[in-house]
């Protein structure tokens, strides 16, 4: 049904009308009513659904499609009031009252409209002129000065201020200013004397303010009228203070407290605000209209003084503020640097506060504070003084925090960083990667405080970089490469690694994988029962589930990896092209992931199209022939051979013999090492530098694939350039006087050359090995051999020991000397590889053979070792030495864990243990020489038995084994490795000499304590070298010549006179055993006979290093079909724990825990458990007897803790004969005043985690199968000793009280002086409490244990008589005093 609209004309009626008709059509209305929510009150509405139906007899009148309110004109929120919802309730308010007062009716609301009195309002017409519209002013008709008033105000604002208060009557402010000012008057002295009005500006007697004020702070009154409006605040503000006054201080602070509890916090804030904010109006107001013209005829000098104290006393920190801003103003005409002029348009008034930017910068100065300054560094990234005063055209100065000084702070340059604009991006990468570069070289150690690389790494500098890579710009992705090759790659490490590529086992290094000690333990937490393979899976799917920012934490390298940054630098190579400096700082970087992991180097190849982009692209057959020219500028390495990308492909092929595989076949590297290897440096079309440099590394990259047993096969085809290059090396003697950079490159060439022959000789010679296994039937892989045979090798023996009978001709020259020991130490392996693989040929003469080892050993060998310059060499081990000198391998200021660095405090200087007068590679080389020729040709071991009495050698063994070792660093461990070479190849010598040589006894104790001190600090892995010691040095009877030179009598001897005692110690008795026990003597006597017995329980017990041994055998003997990688195992710590002798000990101790922990029942100890135990007891006493410091780096209280795993283990274990014998007499050690007096059982101990949980297991343990054996007994009082804590003692006295029915130690086989219990007196309440308790109830009694009832009684007795009866706790010992006699002995 339609309905008409209403049209022009209509009355009311008619519209009436048309709605009756609407209504009694029931139609539905076009809109609906939608009250929303109030966003204010923040209370749900109901919705449509929920709100009842419109009735009929409601007008409603609404549109389609059209909001309900307005748009509001801001995008803010209406503005909230802070104290709408809060309401004030007193205690004695009527709920009624309040109701009524709070009655929100229609009715309530009109009967409290008050309107407002316009009656006393000044109405003025305006001005009438005869134009049409108001006339219009011009600034300058208006004069105006500058105010230093609270906030800044223009030109225009001003005007328009000094215009309105010009048009203002001239008497109204007059009576206003002399109203407001003469209100001080009347607080300060309401009888109108002013003289008496103190002038004190404190504010001690706040309540004085309160009650002078004369007019109201809170209460303004406005919206009454306005005059009602000020008699009726007025009014109540009297009657305020009439209050106030008739009230007393303390009623008006407990009124005040009072008020505070009830009120709102806000509401209170606000208040003070409001208070606060009316003090400071009034002194604006004073300050704006205390005009000359106006002010100064209605106020006298007096009021002026007064008003200024008002002011100071009310708002002193505001006006201090003002001071201040008004002497920074304090410009003029002579400071502004360009001097206005009348013609330029606006400049006749200048707004000095505006042009203050422009002054000259103060001086810099020191700041006189503790504190240290922000440091700030200068576009070359060096650190700028503090007090520096450098010029502005340099370009230094800008305008963040303090202008004044010249620089850039590492914040602001990491925000230009990412700047909007290129060239401060760009500069800004530039400047922090030099920062970081100097840093790493450690120019900052001394100036700066903290770690400049570790501030920029907790800052996020390494996801800057690469965020940085991801940018379109040339420049920033330059500069970026550069930053990150400063933070990642050390020029040193690559150069000293290269350095010792050449060195015995050179080749192999450990990765840079960061030792992270906190990671290990989380993941150890969780991998408790884990193999070796699910921990390795496990740890990847951890990392891979970790955020990039987690890893990186931890290991920058695999953080980056993480961030795919292999594939945006292969993009910037393949795509981008840049300039030559970021290629060659790509390459660095690849090379530095490289040397990560074997992971990293798998990533690396797996990445699509990188390593076919370097190789095409840097490791051309073809380039230009112009770049070989003098003076040309390279624009583009694209295309041009380069040596950084063949040291990358090197350092990649040592990640695994895989990676080698697939570098050599998929990527045709075999057919650049034809190229780059055939060919001298000289007719290469390169730069002189350069071309030996890449031919260096192609002969590199050959040896390492030579040393997996591949590539072998090009042997055969550059036979003739390898025979040309040998016989061109004695040439280098007549170069060597010259100061020629090139001749050290030459040599390091030379160097590489005679590394390659060095592996192809070691697969050579296992050829006829692999093909007698090929043609038989074992089952098994079959590794084919080699494509080259020992014929093929053997005849370049000749020429490497031509050059090298050669080159030791100028050992005396110590400068040429320096520079050809590299390639004389290469001489040396080669020779002793050579005779090593000889040996093992069944086509070779022996007798022929052993003619010439003799020969060698007459002709070189003995004249050699004669020289002066080699004694001088001997003389340097000590110097040069990293175990003498720990200091020399501690890490550099700047070293981050998150970041491998080799680098160390000090850098290498050439007297290191790789610096160029380390003797230590010539002397490890022609050790290793000796060893072949000695293992070969037995008759000749006495011809080198000179070695082992050279003064310098023999120094440098007793310094090391003496010397606590470094911690374990990645810069320690690289260096240490090679100094354990040197160690081993002695050592074994001296075992050779021991058994042929009659006077080696002379040697023997030195060299046992050499070989003890390195099982317990080789590195992984050199598993071979710690196998080999064990089984011929350790546990070698010519080592322990006190086992038939009269040592067990003299140890019998020694207990007899009491030697080193204080007393004579008796061992315990035993629970099981009456008979008479044997002495020490014949304890060692048994001991030292065992020592075939011994060794083979210790070997049994190193089983689980079985796989890591054959690794490392297979290195150690040159069997290089069986070498996976080059990369050593990461670097933990040594393979052996420094308590190794108690590792038996241990191992059934975990084991047997470990059955516990799982509830089982454990029934398979090992059937020779008292034979296992007792050999490691053996051995144990023979170290303390006769090697007592070999086992000083060990706590006393760990050796204790090791003793007590045997009453831990099997049982009533202890009380078998021999264990109970050799556990009395190791505790009789340990019991000797200077032991007893080292004991600390409070410091955390090596690999126990609690020595109180260790010993409450004891304590039950003695409970359950002790049975009251004096041995055990012992080892329970030991930690009850009065120094160690006072928790041990409560336990036995509070928890285990059961066992001093048990604990019988008779006091005559008690090792140690009751001293150590008694003194001093307790002072623990509670534990003497237990004390008194045992004795009163008679738990503890003088024939149970009469150790701890001496104990006891001593302390109750010292405690009782030592208190004064006036004091509390005399009085509560009144009672004890009594029964206390009765416990006196």
């Amino acid at each position: 049904m339609m309905f008409s609209r209403p049209k022009p004309g209509e009355s009311e009626a008619d519209l009436i009308h048309f709605q009756n008709q609407f209504l009694a059509a029931r139609a539905s209305p076009a809109v609906k009513i939608v009250k929303k929510a109030d966003k204010r009150k923040g209370e749900e509405r109901s919705t449509d659904a929920e709100r009842p139906q419109l009735q009929d007899s409601k007008d409603v009148v609404m549109l389609d499609d059209f909001p309900d309110v307005l748009p509001a004109l801001t995008p803010g929120p209406p503005k909230k009031s802070k104290i709408k919802s809060a309401c004030v309730h007193f205690s004695d308010e009527d709920p009624e009252e309040r109701l009524e007062n709070h009655d929100q009716h229609i009715t309530a609301v009109f009967s409290k409209i008050i309107e407002r009195d316009t009656s006393a309002e000044a109405v003025t017409m305006p001005v009438p002129t005869g134009d049409p519209f108001p006339r219009i002013f011009h600034r300058s008709e208006i004069k105006s000065e500058v105010k230093v008033g609270s906030g800044r105000k223009s030109i225009f604002a001003q005007k328009m201020a000094a215009r309105r208060a010009a048009e203002k009557p001239a008497t109204a402010p007059s009576a206003e200013c002399t109203q407001i000012a003469s209100a001080p008057l009347d607080i300060l002295n309401p009888e109108g004397s002013a003289e008496e009005v103190p002038r004190s500006s404190n504010r001690d007697n706040k309540a004085d303010d309160i009650f002078t004020s004369q007019r109201p702070c809170i209460i303004t009154g406005e919206g009454l009228g306005s005059q009602k409006s000020e008699q009726e605040a007025q009014a109540i503000h009297k009657e305020n203070l009439e209050k106030l006054q008739s009230m007393s201080q303390e009623e008006i602070l407990k009124e005040q407290e009072r008020l505070l509890a009830q009120l709102d916090p806000s509401l209170v804030a606000f208040l003070k605000s409001r208070r606060s904010g009316n003090v400071d109006q009034k002194n604006e107001i004073k300050m704006e209209q205390n005009r000359p013209e106006e002010f100064v005829e209605s106020l006298t000098v007096p009021q002026c003084a007064v008003g200024m104290s008002l002011s100071m006393q009310e708002s002193g920190l505001e006006e201090s503020v003002r001071r201040d801003e008004s002497t920074k103003m304090e410009i003029t005409d002579d400071d502004l640097p360009v001097k206005p002029r009348k013609e330029w348009i606006h400049m006749d008034n200048v707004e000095f506060e505006k042009l203050e930017w422009m002054k000259d910068l103060p001086p810099p100065r020191q700041k006189k504070t503790k504190k240290g300054m922000q440091a700030r560094f200068s576009l070359k990234g060096d650190l700028i003084p503090a007090d520096a005063d450098l010029p502005t055209h340099l370009g230094l100065h800008h305008h963040g925090e303090e202008a004044e000084r010249a620089g850039y702070s590492l914040q602001e340059l990491f925000h230009l960083s990412r700047s909007q604009l290129i060239q401060q991006r760009t500069l800004a990468l530039q400047v922090l990667g030099r920062i970081v570069q100097k840093a790493r070289a450690g120019e900052f150690a001394s100036s700066l405080k903290g770690s400049v690389l570790r501030l920029l790494l907790d800052a996020g500098f390494l996801f800057l970089l690469r965020f940085s890579l991801d940018d379109a710009v040339d420049n920033v992705m330059a500069a970026s490469v550069g930053a990150l090759r400063a933070l990642l790659v050390s020029s040193d490490d690559e150069k000293y690694l290269d350095w010792t590529f050449s060195w015995y086992q050179g080749m192999a290094a450990f990765p840079f994988v960061p030792n992270n000690e906190e990671e290990e333990e989380e993941e150890e937490e969780e991998e408790e029962e884990l193999t070796g393979a699910e921990k390795s899976q496990n740890k990847k799917q951890t990392d891979e589930n970790k955020p990039d920012a987690d890893v990186a934490r931890y290991d920058a390298v695999k953080g980056l990896l993480k961030t795919r940054i292999q594939h945006r630098l292969r993009y910037i190579l393949e795509v981008v092209r840049p300039v030559p400096t970021v290629v060659l700082d790509i390459l660095h970087i690849l090379t530095h992931i490289a040397r990560h992991s074997s992971e990293a180097c798998i990533q690396l190849l797996d990445c699509p199209r990188l390593i076919d982009t370097i190789v095409r692209e840097f490791l051309p057959t073809r380039w230009d022939p112009h770049v070989a020219e003098p003076g040309c500028l390279l624009t583009s390495l694209h295309g041009v051979a380069c040596a950084a990308a063949m040291k990358f492909i090197r350092v990649l092929a040592s990640g695994g013999r895989n990676a080698t595989a697939r570098l050599l076949n998929k990527f045709e590297m075999k057919s650049r090492l034809i190229r780059f290897t055939a060919e001298d440096p000289q007719d290469l079309l390169l730069p002189r530098e350069e071309a030996i440099r890449l031919s260096t590394e192609a002969f590199r990259l050959w040896a390492v694939a030579a040393g997996y047993g591949q590539a072998c096969d090009l042997y055969r085809d550059l036979y003739p350039v390898l025979v040309r290059i040998l016989q061109s090396l004695p040439e280098l003697l007549s170069t060597s006087h010259e100061k020629n950079p090139m001749f050290e490159l030459s040599v390091q060439r030379a160097a590489a050359v005679v590394t390659l022959l060095v592996h192809v000789t070691q697969t050579a010679g296992y050829a006829v090995e692999l093909h007698a296994k090929l043609s038989s039937c074992e089952d098994g892989e079959q590794i084919p051999p080699p494509p080259i045979t020992w014929n093929q090798v053997s005849g370049l023996q000749p020429f490497l020991e031509t050059s090298m009978k050669k080159f030791l001709q100028v050992i005396s020259w110590t400068e040429t000397w320096q520079i050809l020991q590299p390639l004389t130490t290469t001489y040396m392996i080669y020779l002793g590889v050579y005779y090593s693989a000889c040996s093992q040929q069944p086509s070779v003469n022996p007798v022929d053979f052993l003619e010439e080892l003799e020969r060698l050993t007459s002709e070189v060998l003995q004249p050699l070792l004669s020289q002066p310059a080699m004694h001088s060499m001997w003389d340097l081990l000590r110097p040069c030495s990293a175990l003498c000198n720990p200091l020399s391998c501690s890490p550099a200021p700047e070293s981050v864990f998150s970041i491998v660095s080799l680098s160390c405090t000090g850098g290498k200087p050439p007297l290191s243990l790789v610096g160029s007068k380390s003797p230590f590679p010539f002397l490890t080389a022609l050790l290793f020489l000796i060893d072949s020729i000695t293992h070969i040709h037995k008759g000749l071991i006495s011809k080198y038995s000179s070695v082992l009495s050279i003064e310098g050698l023999k120094d440098y063994l007793h310094q090391s084994w003496q010397t606590a070792p470094p911690s374990v660093t990645p810069a320690s461990a690289w260096m240490l490795r090679h100094e354990y070479h040197l160690q081993y190849f002695a050592l074994v010598l001296a075992r050779k000499m021991a058994g042929t040589c009659p006077d080696y006894s002379r040697h023997a104790s030195l060299h046992h304590c050499v070989a003890m001190a390195l099982l317990s600090r080789l590195l992984p892995g050199s598993e071979h070298l710690a196998y080999e010691i064990l089984l011929d040095l350790a546990f070698n009877p010519e080592f322990l010549p006190e086992g038939k030179t009269g040592g067990p009598e003299a140890a019998d001897f020694s207990d007899i006179l009491h030697l080193g005692t204080s007393a004579k110690l008796s061992q315990p008795g035993s629970a099981a055993v009456s008979s008479s026990k044997p002495t020490r003597g014949a304890l060692l006597r048994e001991s030292y006979q065992n020592l075939p017995a011994i060794r083979s329980c210790y070997l049994s017990h190193f089983v689980h290093l079985q796989p890591a041994l054959v690794r490392s055998q297979a290195s150690y003997q040159g069997r290089n079909y069986l070498i996976q990688s080059m990369l050593l195992p990461e670097v933990r710590g040594p393979i052996l724990p420094s308590d190794w002798p108690f590792f038996p000990l241990i191992s059934l101790y975990n084991k047997v825990t470990n059955a516990e922990t799982r509830g089982a029942v454990l029934n398979s100890l090992p059937l020779d458990l008292v034979n296992t135990v007792t050999w490691n007891l053996q051995w144990v006493l023979l170290l303390e007897s006769w090697r007592p410091k070999t086992l000083q780096s060990i706590p006393i209280a760990a050796k204790l803790a090791r003793l007590m795993c045997i009453f831990l283990t099997g049982g009533d274990l202890f009380l078998e004969a021999p264990i109970h014998c050799y556990t009395a007499a190791l505790l009789s050690v340990y019991c000797q005043p200077k032991a007893l007096d080292s004991l600390n059982l409070d410091a955390p101990l090596p690999g126990l985690a609690s020595f109180h949980d260790l010993y409450i297991s004891l304590l039950e343990q003695f409970e359950g199968v002790s049975f009251g054996d004096p041995l055990f007994g012992v080892f329970v009082l030991l930690p009850l000793q009065k120094r160690f804590s006072v928790h041990l003692r409560l336990s036995v006295f509070g928890e285990h009280t059961s066992i001093l029915r048990a604990l019988g130690v008779p006091l005559q086989q008690f090792p140690v002086p009751l001293e150590r219990y008694t003194s001093p007196p307790e002072d623990n309440l509670n534990l003497l409490r237990h004390y008194f308790r045992t004795l009163v109830t008679g738990a503890l009694r003088n024939t149970w244990c009469p150790v701890l009832y001496v104990v006891a009684v001593a302390h109750v007795n010292s405690f009782i008589f030592s208190q004064d009866s006036t004091t509390q706790v005399g009085k509560e010992c009144q009672c004890f005093r009594a029964g206390s006699f009765g416990f006196c002995t």
